[in-house]
């Protein structure tokens, strides 16, 4: 005999899986439209074929590099090969970082000469070391209050910056935002107190080897110092150690360099509305993404849920009144400078009606952030179109990176909404594959895409 609560837990899933009735006047007109997108995209499953095409044919794609060359001619001959229409690029110019062969780092503490290998990933962004590599002593930071009160002692030292992400809170977006400041500026403020180097811990929940890179950035006034994440692992380690009472000492040694900036593009493709062709919503992510990994995350899972909330609406032969384009963004990971270009772009009499961003993960969506009242005021009565897959969370605040510089056009910000508490343990780092996609998560946030940008589409805001 099943339990009470295996009962109520078929009981549940099987109502979640028939279709909910016409919710009100207003989203009647959509509710077997939805029903549809939602059968069509989990019977098909497009977008996992095209992010393991993205991520293992193309691969990483770092600004500037040849894999974010190779991914632009990827995202075109795709969106092509798709039915869409109006498919082009717009050139940007991006920065050219290179890794470079050599990132090394290990220590040695006063209680024994032999040296241990650390897990590092050098900073985008940073300088290299001489080529010999430096040593020196570490000496640990986790407030910026702190770092200015130490004095001279940070002089000849590596900083190391080890302030973690608040695993206490909710939000894993609110903990990130909250530690990887230390990323950004450490470099910098490193110098400022005279250290010659930055060491900052992995910017991620779990606790594990594998280090995190991210963007840094440094001030022309100061001296450009090394930077380099550490796995939090081994951050816990030398925590403990230097909380012990050691002298620990780090090696290291990175090969990065910046070279001049060169052209890379944003992608883009329509279905062109039937009505009013000049009034367009735009969904999007960004196709870059850092060398380590295969980028499929953060935010090749976004690029494909974009394609494929058109190819949905092409297969079901939905021809909305107004425009929907597909925009692949360059350089969202060290610039933005793609969606700065696409927001200064003169488009003649073209009006955005909205913008919508996914890059949160490939994760299960839970619904919709939306930074305008008013279009808040109206998407949300369309919210039950979504209550069958339970992405039927719709809130006040949202967008994306490659996104905000349209916000000054007064155009309406919207972000979808996953459950992105294993992100940070993926994103910037070598774990950041395909293999570490849910297909069936993937496609539902692409059917979601689909569902918002028709209505929006048809309804305007």
């Amino acid at each position: 005999m099943k339990c009470r609560t295996t009962l109520s837990l078929v009981a549940l899933l099987v109502a979640s899986s028939l279709p909910l009735p016409a919710q009100s006047s207003v989203t009647a007109p959509y509710d077997s439209i939805a029903r549809e997108i939602v059968r069509t995209g989990l019977g098909q499953d497009e977008a996992i074929g095209m992010l393991r095409d993205l991520c293992i044919n193309v691969g990483p794609r770092l600004t500037g590099s040849p894999g974010a060359a190779k991914g632009v001619a990827w995202a075109v001959a795709k969106m092509k090969e798709l039915g869409f229409q109006n498919v082009h690029t717009e050139p940007v110019m991006v920065p050219h970082w290179l890794r470079g062969p050599v990132e090394e780092a290990s220590y040695m503490t006063d209680a024994s000469s032999k040296p241990i290998a650390l897990h590092i990933a050098a900073l985008g962004g940073s300088v290299a070391t001489p080529k010999k590599g430096l040593t020196a002593e570490i000496i640990e930071i986790t407030s910026w209050d702190q770092l200015k009160a130490i004095g001279d002692r940070a002089k000849g030292k590596i900083v190391f910056f080890n302030r973690p992400m608040d695993r206490s809170l909710i939000s894993t977006g609110q903990a990130y935002g909250r530690a990887v400041d230390q990323r950004g500026r450490g470099a910098v403020e490193a110098a400022k107190v005279g250290g010659i180097a930055a060491l900052v811990r992995s910017m991620s929940t779990r606790i594990d080897l594998v280090p995190h890179t991210g963007m840094m950035t440094y001030v022309d006034s100061i001296p450009k110092v090394p930077a380099a994440a550490v796995s939090t692992q081994e951050a816990e380690t030398l925590h403990r150690l230097l909380a012990d009472g050691h002298r620990v000492t780090v090696s290291l040694t990175l090969s990065c360099e910046m070279l001049p900036d060169v052209e890379s593009a944003n992608v883009m493709g329509e279905i062109v509305g039937s009505e009013k062709p000049d009034e367009v919503v735009v969904v999007g992510g960004h196709l870059d993404s850092w060398d380590k990994g295969q980028g499929a995350h953060d935010d090749g899972a976004g690029c494909v849920q974009s394609m494929e909330a058109l190819r949905l609406l092409k297969t079901l032969g939905l021809t909305p009144k107004r425009t929907i384009r597909a925009v692949l963004f360059m350089n969202e990971e060290d610039g933005l400078n793609g969606g700065i270009a696409y927001a200064a772009k003169d488009r003649g009499t073209e009006r955005t009606v909205a913008a919508i961003e996914t890059d949160s993960g490939g994760f299960l969506p839970l619904g919709f952030g939306i930074s305008d009242s008013a279009a808040y005021g109206k998407l949300s009565q369309y919210a039950p179109l979504f209550r069958p897959f339970f992405a039927d969370h719709f809130q006040r605040g949202g967008g994306g990176a490659d996104i905000s510089p349209m916000a000054k056009k007064h155009v309406p910000m919207i972000g979808l909404i996953t459950d992105w508490n294993p992100y940070f343990d993926l994103h910037h780092s070598d774990s950041d594959v395909v293999t570490a996609v849910n297909e069936r998560q993937l496609e539902l946030g692409a059917v979601s895409l689909a569902i918002l940008t028709y209505v929006i589409a048809q309804e305007g805001l």
